[in-house]
């Protein structure tokens, strides 16, 4: 299997889940932790196989750590939401 083809479905599986979270009208911390988690996910894959930066790990990194920053800003936000 070719590393785009198995990109794709991982990218496929995990909208679907986001897909669930919605149809299933989910609320909560923990589907925030989760929803973020699907997102780093996604990003993960889509600057390493989509974009190709799986070839300068360097840069690669440093986008993931503004990625993270920002969900971590965002789950701080929805930790400090929380009655």
């Amino acid at each position: 299997m070719s590393t785009i083809l198995r990109a794709w479905l991982l990218l496929i599986a995990a909208s679907a889940v986001t897909t669930g979270f919605a149809f299933a009208h989910a609320h909560g911390l923990w589907v925030a932790v989760a929803l973020l988690g699907l997102a780093m996910v996604k990003s993960r894959v889509i600057l390493a196989d989509y974009l190709q930066l799986n070839r300068v790990p360097a840069v690669r990194r440093g986008f993931m750590a503004v990625l993270i920053l920002w969900a971590g800003i965002a789950l701080a936000l929805a930790f400090a939401a929380q009655p």
